[in-house]
């Protein structure tokens, strides 16, 4: 193999493009791509970074008949405990996410949604108008209660499938040569995606409560209140939609690459913060169920989310301090 395809195959294992190794290098796309297609060569200083770069040694670039000794592992030395992650696997669980991204979101969207048209005939029922009897604004709370088991199925469906794949997301391991390059190479290609799904996720979420609020500065009547707080759930609802859906993928980059929150310091925080976080959203549940059927006032009772949520970042930031400052002893 001449130096040409070395630098070829080295390139491609590492996921970059001819212009991110040109970048590394110091030189233009042209000069890269001319060492590839042997129409020149690299002079010494740029064959030492590329060996450098590739992780080989210099005599394996420049001499034909030397091949590779043996694969280079790309994540960071861990013991022999650790499992080892495959080029095949990390495909088959990028692919999986994909496929359960949409589902996942659609599920979140549907519990959000879920009281939005009970809270509509609920406030025509009461302002008489429509003909709307208070019979038929029971429709809502079946439409309620259906939206829910169809968001619990597409949960459930989703989590049983990836059973096999939830020791990425919460156990440290090693990765195959070549693995976190073509996960680095993924998650470069979808950051604009990513980037476009979270400002207008965001931005809708924010939006939402605009004209509920011009509303409510009006002195609109009640009718008029809980048809915008219907369309409030709805607008959030597709904004929540889009963050989840385009942040479990953006996520699954992470997972195999072990950053962010799927650092290995972070999954073992996560491992001693999960008792916390089932008790913690049980309570937030039976809170929102309570108060709901209690006061039937399901206009308003869907704000516990929200505030358990702001809630939830605050009592898990304290425990986590209270953890780090026990391991530090």
């Amino acid at each position: 193999m001449i130096l040409a395809d070395k630098i070829i195959e080295e390139r491609k294992k590492n996921g970059w493009s001819q212009e991110e190794l040109a970048e590394k290098l110091g030189v233009s796309r042209q000069a890269v791509s001319k060492w590839e297609s042997a129409g020149s060569i690299p002079d010494l200083q740029r064959v030492i970074l590329l060996a450098e770069l590739f992780g080989v040694s210099t005599d394996y670039l420049l001499k034909d008949e030397l091949v590779r000794e043996q694969p280079e592992v790309i994540s960071e030395p861990a013991s022999g405990s650790l499992r080892r992650v495959s080029m095949e696997e990390a495909s088959a669980y990028l692919e999986m996410k994909k496929k359960h991204a949409p589902m996942i979101a659609l599920g979140v969207l549907l519990c959000i949604l879920s009281p939005a048209l009970l809270i509509l005939l609920g406030g025509f029922a009461e302002s008489q108008m429509l003909n709307i009897t208070e019979m038929l604004a029971a429709v809502g709370l079946t439409c309620l209660f259906g939206m829910i088991a169809v968001a619990v199925f597409l949960f459930i469906t989703c989590g049983l499938r990836a059973d096999k794949s939830e020791a990425l997301e919460k156990e440290a391991f090693e990765t195959e040569y070549g693995v976190s390059g073509m996960a680095r190479e993924r998650k470069n290609d979808y950051a604009p995606v990513f980037s476009r799904g979270l400002a207008i996720g965001v931005v809708l979420c924010i939006v939402a409560a605009v004209p509920l609020v011009v509303a409510g500065a009006m002195e609109a009547p009640d009718y008029i209140l809980t048809s915008l707080t219907s369309l409030l759930l709805a607008i959030v609802a597709l904004g929540v939609y889009l963050i989840v859906r385009v942040a479990m993928i953006h996520g699954s980059y992470d997972t195999l690459l072990q950053e962010g929150e799927y650092s290995r310091e972070e999954k073992n925080a996560k491992k001693k913060l999960e008792p916390l976080a089932g008790a913690y959203w049980c309570c937030a549940t039976a809170v929102y169920l309570g108060w709901s059927f209690w006061t039937r006032d399901w206009k308003i009772t869907w704000l516990v989310w929200p505030v358990a949520g702001v809630l939830y970042a605050a009592v898990s930031g304290i425990a986590r301090m209270h953890i780090d400052s026990k391991s530090k002893r």
